[in-house]
């Protein structure tokens, strides 16, 4: 089993993913996608919920994928962007909207960004496989402040 950081660069594809407990990934992605069995930790960029001022990047819920990354029966759409494959998933938890763990104050202890001045860089992708000791301390930061996915859905899905 791996862990997988899924980042999500805005709050109307981070709803569907909440609100359906499915993964999309857009046209061309099929390397470093998570499998069946993988932990996730979901990331919502500074951008997501579109006040890049105010927002953080934040590790805000934790699932598990629960079936194999396939291609969709039809794509899902997302301003000009196809998703053409995905999964499903089991989310297990979610921190309350703007609440989770900072990522960006983390970044000098996580082995998955060896170089901390361009950490930023890798996180151009929809999935991003973290080493078990950087999933161990996200999780480890992030379990406190979890909720059950029904008690904060509706913070996300608006």
């Amino acid at each position: 089993m791996a862990t997988n950081l899924i980042i999500l660069g805005d709050r109307e594809p981070l709803a569907w993913v909440l609100e359906n407990q499915r993964m999309a990934f857009p046209v061309g992605r099929s390397t470093g996608l998570p499998e069946k069995g993988d932990e996730i930790l979901l990331y919502t960029t500074r951008g997501c919920f579109r006040n890049p001022g105010r927002d953080r990047g934040r590790v805000m819920g934790l699932a598990t994928v629960t079936s194999e990354v396939a291609a969709l029966p039809e794509p899902v759409s997302f301003g000009d962007r196809d998703f053409t494959s995905g999964c499903t998933l089991h989310v297990h938890g979610l921190a309350p909207r703007h609440e989770g763990v900072i990522l960006a104050d983390l970044v000098p202890h996580l082995q998955v960004f060896p170089d901390p001045k361009t950490w930023s860089v890798r996180m151009r992708r929809a999935s991003l496989k973290l080493p078990e000791a950087d999933a161990d301390l996200l999780r480890r930061e992030l379990q406190p402040m979890l909720r059950t996915r029904t008690a904060v859905l509706g913070q996300y899905v608006l």
